[in-house]
């Protein structure tokens, strides 16, 4: 047997001591684990090498918890009232005093859009960041101009850091050129790669670290990535070497998600001592975010509660909208210096979210991923901004793309605004049918965007087309057997 081999020729009988056996189990797994990565290691480029191993190194350590996980993560009874200061109302925030404050507050913020996602569930090829949202501009082209316009009107200088995946760096990278000529200083950083690993062996199925090779064989491991991977980049010191304090994340998708003065007045405009290491905007639950995570108080933490980790016979209760009033937009402002410290220390302790895939060869695997706001526990000083609706604005699928493009926004300066035509608070709920999933298709189905102004609820089935300058009202059902007599003026499905 060579040193690249490992004698699992052993068979351990289970013992009458069930919890030792486990425990046994456990420890053969993580063995394996470490033996098959130190072969694939052997297969990286030289001069990658460092940074495959802090990959791996940080793959060893959520593959351990998620072997020994046992049982629920939350136990239901012991979720605690919320502190009466837990949580805030935006409309207690006070904005900041004059330019001058904006401009100092500006110059120790950075901005950091989660930028890993491809366009394919919507049909497209590359980063999503560069499909085109409204009026040609791509979700990457509004999120520079919103960060020019600031500079510009407050004289400041807010960097612009996105965190790439494998799967996106190279092609983000060819788009960055074009904003040479922007006010705006812009870094990247790629987050980790994580092998995918079988779900019967439990072990890695690449055969060596080339992503070429074999694609399918890794993924980007969510955005609680982005702690470890930010500050193996160099990047955290160097921000903070450059008197930077605070961090706004974001997903790039989401266009609501713009800096706000009034919280970050709330972050810099106190002493040291009274300013939370991280703030989670949350807005209220409608039906349509009942799976999204909320708030609690748990052993005397805020922290954030997914319905991953609720027990089964309470998941109607988390789901519930007078239980739980409020759930998470991904809005996360983090001190810098708090993420430098509880990396060092090693004091991050995220959920492992358990993804199961089949690949397109059949073969089922497992990709163990975190998501970046379930570090709150960690820091000190936790706290909740409860946000108008306005600052979550996601396109995830078409329908989320109808509203952006539509007239119910105004566009000023990269940022989103509701027009103040509409006259109800809350936007249309559009449910589109699956001709209309690929952003290709759904644009040939609409020869003009139709006016949303007065729409309450859209439903279209079928095969449909929208004619040119249609006025949507009401609550309307769109479909090949419906009556069509709601749209102005009024169109025909194809058959």
């Amino acid at each position: 047997m060579n040193n690249h081999e490992m004698d699992l020729s052993h068979q351990r009988a289970p013992s009458g001591d069930a919890t030792k056996f486990k425990a046994m189990t456990q420890l053969d797994a993580e063995k394996l684990l470490a033996h098959e990565l130190e072969k694939l290691l052997h297969t990286s480029d030289p001069a990658e090498k460092q940074i495959v191993e802090k990959e791996f190194d940080g793959f060893r350590k959520i593959f351990s918890r998620f072997i020994r996980h046992v049982g629920d993560s939350v136990v239901w009874d012991n979720i605690q009232k919320l502190p009466e200061k837990a949580i805030r109302d935006y409309q207690s925030l006070a904005q900041p005093a004059n330019n001058d404050a904006v401009r100092a507050m500006l110059n120790k913020l950075v901005v950091i859009k989660l930028n890993g996602g491809l366009g394919t569930s919507m049909g497209c090829k590359g980063p999503k960041s560069t499909i085109p949202v409204r009026n040609e501009f791509t979700f990457l082209d509004l999120t520079v101009q919103q960060i020019e316009y600031l500079n510009k009107t407050y004289q400041a200088n807010v960097p612009l850091v996105l965190m790439n995946s494998f799967n996106t760096d190279d092609d983000t990278s060819k788009v960055l050129r074009k904003y040479t000529g922007f006010g705006v200083r812009i870094h990247t950083f790629m987050q980790s790669r994580y092998p995918r690993i079988n779900k019967e062996s439990l072990t890695p199925i690449p055969r060596s670290c080339s992503t070429d090779e074999d694609l399918e064989a890794w993924y980007p491991p969510g955005h609680g990535d982005f702690y470890q991977a930010f500050y193996n980049s160099g990047l955290l010191d160097e921000l903070i070497a450059d008197g930077r304090e605070y961090c706004f994340i974001s997903n790039i998708d989401n266009l609501g998600a713009t800096v706000d003065l009034a919280i970050l007045n709330l972050l810099l405009a106190h002493g040291v001592g009274d300013r939370p290491e991280f703030v989670m905007e949350v807005t209220d639950k409608t039906r349509a975010d009942v799976k999204g995570g909320t708030l609690i108080q748990y052993d005397n933490k805020l922290r954030l509660l997914e319905i991953a980790q609720v027990p089964k016979v309470h998941v109607d209760d988390f789901k519930s909208v007078k239980t739980f009033k409020i759930f998470n937009t991904n809005n996360l402002w983090i001190k810098l210096g708090g993420i430098k410290r509880m990396v060092e220390e090693g004091n991050l302790d995220m959920e492992v979210i358990v993804n199961y895939k089949t690949l397109d060869n059949g073969l089922n695997v497992i990709q163990l991923e975190t998501a970046v706001g379930a570090a709150m526990k960690n820091f000190d000083g936790g706290l909740g901004i409860i946000v108008p609706r306005s600052r979550f604005l996601p396109v995830k699928k078409s329908s989320d793309l109808l509203l952006v493009m539509s007239n119910l926004y105004n566009l000023k300066s990269g940022s989103l605004g509701m027009s103040p035509m509409r006259m109800f608070p809350s936007t249309p709920l559009i449910k589109l049918g699956t001709h209309f999933d690929k952003v290709r298709d759904f644009l040939r189905r609409f020869e003009t965007i139709p006016d949303l102004l007065e729409l309450d609820h859209l439903t279209v089935s079928g095969d449909v087309m929208f004619g040119r300058k249609v006025t949507l009202k009401v609550s309307i059902c769109h479909s090949k057997t419906s009556a069509l007599s709601h749209l102005y003026p009024i169109q025909k499905p194809l058959l």
